[in-house]
């Protein structure tokens, strides 16, 4: 029997990426192994079985089926391999009983650290742990994973006294041994509709918990280096990027050829990444597989070359599989230091597929060669599809296969006009083939694409390829820091250029997440567009492009409002959208110096959700959790009007008064969209004169009123101000009450909850808070008034539709979204707690 090589492949491949879609593992994932050998045995059986004598032929139709059964069995294999490696991955778990206790653990920094001045961030293989003596931790069996991701922040290091003089942030290296003291905590990250799954990214690398140093006498440093084959590698990619860093001090761009020539993109700034998603050319500040495939084209050409020039090596070996050879081993070098991510490996992968032909004398097909590294990175990460590069990586590969397959390459012209004029077509045709052909995929990654990225790349490709990354390798091979400014003028050049096209309003066009059936219709369209000339309606391939646009999420109708709770951690998001309005109330935490809540979740969002403006924007008070994101969010969503207790001279009231309106809350004031009224119902104008007023009591209480139902929206209200609503005559009745404080104690008093009698309430609190919110008496309290409890950090965001005539139903993004990697002990557990 013939086994149908590529569709086993493809087979198997499948099966791989399908468990990454399962909500939960099968239980025996060795099943579906022994699944696979049987259906193999039986093809075996069926294809070898001798025909009788004087029988028809059936040997053509028994080929047919025992080949498609060896099919089968390698797409159940795939499945099975991937289900059994992911569940040996989650068996590596914290034990929910180590979660924010004390513990001593012993290893290394396993690999390449990022040190700061607010601290550092690495991650951390673990040797061995006091666990097992902890007197609180023995019950059960005590489970600390291998592998961790830590942060040491740089005001937990003490002086002198106990406090220190001046902060020092921890100095780590790879390779090295400590003794820390932690705290850990399981895998968490907030989960929003079309938002960026935290848990799958530690899933994918392998961090089974994260945590953080505590100030400890203990922690100290065991070995300056252990010597592991990895750890080598770690430091000399560190000793690079600190060449790199002293070479280019306070150089603006630094961190890109940092990027360019070890793949750490860390050190990159915000607004950076910004022009570069804004021109399409994200790809290339990662080590692609295009800078692989050079650097190793390179190398085989050196090697080839100097086989060719001493005879003395052809005699033993034709310079073609030297060439090959060299090339190989160049690029496995070159993708070792840069981090080995999914479009270098791809790469390396496919040219040791490619070399290993040119061993065998058996080069076979461009489409082969892309099936078997498909598969080997799958072997090798079974979650790699997790990363949105790996669809963007292999799907431009396969675009230029499929676009590029059945046609007659023209002869090469003699003169080097003709040549030039003949590359340039060549490499437009490419760039029209992974422009259009990505557009799917892309917008179901994204929501966003570059209308500017053809130009983009036309530029950038070259000037990245061959002039900057060649130079930035050659930084790396000589001691002379004059390489790296040289990369880094280039690079500065290319910016100004990249720039001045990310400004344009027009570079980029955003709008809703499509629906996946609109994607597969537009992927079977590319496919169309993109066959050979003289397949008929290849026009038409475009047509089915266009239910990726127009197909629109829906809105709720006329006298209905939807409300979202997104989970933002510790701090508060919300939306409310009727017919045809929109209202953000809060805008999520500040992370830290270049991130936040309004940038990370609450734009992508809005943006998934095809909310391209905000007609209202409420700020509720000005502490950080609340007002952390608006700065961000107001550079990237246009605002008509911003209410806010916020003072006339903050950031964000001169921001948005600059291109809209800025009003300060009272209450009183009223507007209504599409049968859905809004009312500011606290604070009253006299409050802002109050010295006694917390600025959490200024928060702008919000109510919701509908044909369907109610909402009331609360801010950060304590029992002062819960006192004033309650004596101003203010209707608090609502259906659905977005609980005040996050569920601390100094609110939701037992009159303010008898007032409201919520049928819905939700707490907005991030993952074990430093707070312990919501507290369990408040909790409890809830639940005695009868209320439907929610909560962000074990429901993830939660949306109602508040329809007339229709039950108030929830629905949780834990659970509608839910994955195999997901903490199970947190399902259906926020109602309980």
């Amino acid at each position: 029997m013939k086994i149908p090589v590529a569709a086993a492949l493809a087979a198997f491949a499948c099966g791989v990426v399908a468990v990454q879609f399962l909500a939960a593992l099968p239980s025996q994932p060795w099943t579906c192994v022994a699944g696979a050998a049987a259906l193999a045995l039986a093809a075996g059986s069926c294809a070898g079985r001798p025909r009788p004598s004087g029988s028809v032929d059936s040997r053509g139709p028994r080929r047919v089926l025992a080949a498609a059964a060896v099919v089968a069995a390698t797409g159940l294999a795939g499945f099975g391999y991937a289900a059994w490696r992911a569940d040996a991955r989650l068996d590596d778990a914290l034990s929910p009983s180590t979660e924010g206790v004390d513990l001593l653990v012993t290893g290394i920094v396993d690999d390449l650290p990022q040190n700061s001045p607010q601290g550092a961030r690495f991650a951390f293989a673990v040797e061995s742990s006091n666990a097992a003596a902890v007197p609180s931790l023995d019950r059960g069996v005590v489970r600390i994973p291998g592998r961790l991701s830590l942060a040491w922040f740089a005001p937990r290091f003490a002086g002198g006294g106990g406090a220190p003089a001046a902060p020092a942030a921890p100095t780590l290296h790879a390779g090295e041994r400590w003794r820390l003291a932690v705290r850990l905590r399981r895998p968490h990250g907030n989960v929003n509709p079309a938002g960026f799954d935290l848990e799958a990214w530690l899933l994918e690398n392998n961090l089974r918990a994260t945590g953080y140093v505590r100030d400890a006498s203990a922690n100290a440093r065991l070995a300056a280096f252990v010597g592991r084959p990895a750890d080598y590698v770690q430091r000399a990619r560190e000793s690079i990027r600190a060449r790199i860093v002293a070479a280019l001090p306070d150089a603006p761009y630094a961190g890109v050829l940092v990027a360019l020539a070890i793949g750490d993109q860390r050190a990159i700034p915000e607004r950076q990444w910004l022009v570069f998603n804004r021109t399409g050319i994200a790809h290339l500040v990662s080590i692609s597989g295009l800078h692989v495939t050079v650097f190793a084209a390179l190398a085989g050409a050196v090697a080839g070359g100097i086989a060719r020039r001493h005879p003395r090596f052809t005699t033993r070996m034709p310079a073609r599989k030297l060439a090959a050879l060299a090339g190989a081993a160049f690029a496995f070098g070159y993708v070792l230091l840069a981090g080995a991510e999914v479009p270098a490996v791809r790469t390396l992968l496919m040219l040791w597929v490619a070399a290993g032909g040119v061993w065998l004398a058996r080069p076979g097909t461009a489409t082969l060669v892309w099936l078997w590294s498909l598969a080997a990175v799958l072997v090798w990460d079974p979650w790699a599809s997790l990363a949105p590069g790996f669809w963007l990586s292999f799907g431009a590969v396969g675009l230029l296969l499929y676009a590029g397959a059945g046609r007659l390459e023209a002869p090469r012209p003699a003169r080097l006009r003709e040549r030039w004029i003949h590359a340039l077509r060549e490499g437009a045709r490419t760039q029209w083939v992974v422009t259009i052909g990505l557009v799917p995929g892309t917008l179901a990654l994204f929501a966003q694409l570059s209308l500017v990225s053809a130009l983009a790349n036309a530029v950038a490709i070259p000037v990245v390829t061959l002039g900057i990354v060649p130079l930035a390798l050659c930084g790396i091979a000589v001691p002379l820091d004059l390489l790296w400014q040289a990369a880094h003028m280039v690079l500065a050049l290319l910016m100004r250029f990249l720039e001045a096209l990310a400004a344009s309003p027009a570079a980029l066009w955003a709008q809703h997440a499509p629906r996946p059936w609109t994607v597969i219709v537009a992927m079977l369209g590319i496919v169309v567009a993109l066959a050979p000339r003289g397949v008929p309606g290849r026009a038409l391939g475009f047509v089915a492009l266009a239910p990726l646009f127009l197909v629109v999420p829906a809105r709720p109708p006329e006298g209905a409002f939807r409300i979202t709770v997104l989970d933002v951690g510790q701090g508060l998001a919300v939306t409310v959208e009727t017919h045809g309005h929109t209202l953000l109330y809060d805008t999520g935490p500040r992370f830290g110096e270049a991130s936040d809540a309004g940038g990370r979740i609450v734009a992508p969002y809005l943006r998934a959700a095809g909310l391209r403006t905000l007609d209202t924007l409420v700020v509720s008070h000005q502490d950080l959790d609340h007002s952390g994101g608006a700065l961000s969010l107001l550079q990237t969503v246009p605002v008509a009007t911003l209410y806010s207790s916020l003072p006339a001279d903050a950031p964000i009231v001169t921001r948005a008064s600059a291109r809209g309106t800025a009003l300060t809350c009272q209450a009183g004031q009223r507007w209504t969209w599409d049968g859905v009224a809004f009312e500011v119902i606290h604070p009253a104008a006299a409050h802002y004169a109050s010295a006694a007023m917390k600025t959490n009591d200024l928060s702008c209480v919000v109510r919701i009123d509908a044909p369907g139902g109610s909402a009331l929206l609360t801010g950060d209200i304590e029992a002062v101000s819960e006192a004033l609503l309650l004596r101003s005559g203010a209707t608090l009745a609502a259906d659905v009450l977005v609980v005040p404080h996050h569920g601390s104690r100094t609110s939701s008093t037992a009159p303010f909850i008898a007032a409201v009698a919520p049928r819905v309430a939700i707490f907005t609190a991030g993952y074990r808070n430093r707070f312990e919110h919501p507290r369990p008496d408040v909790v409890a309290r809830y639940r005695r008034g009868g209320a439907a409890l929610y909560r962000t950090d074990l429901d993830g965001a939660v949306t109602m539709d508040v329809t007339p005539g229709a039950p108030l139903t929830a629905i949780r993004e834990r659970e509608r979204s839910r994955r195999y990697w997901h903490d199970a002990s947190l399902a259906g557990t926020a109602a309980d707690d």
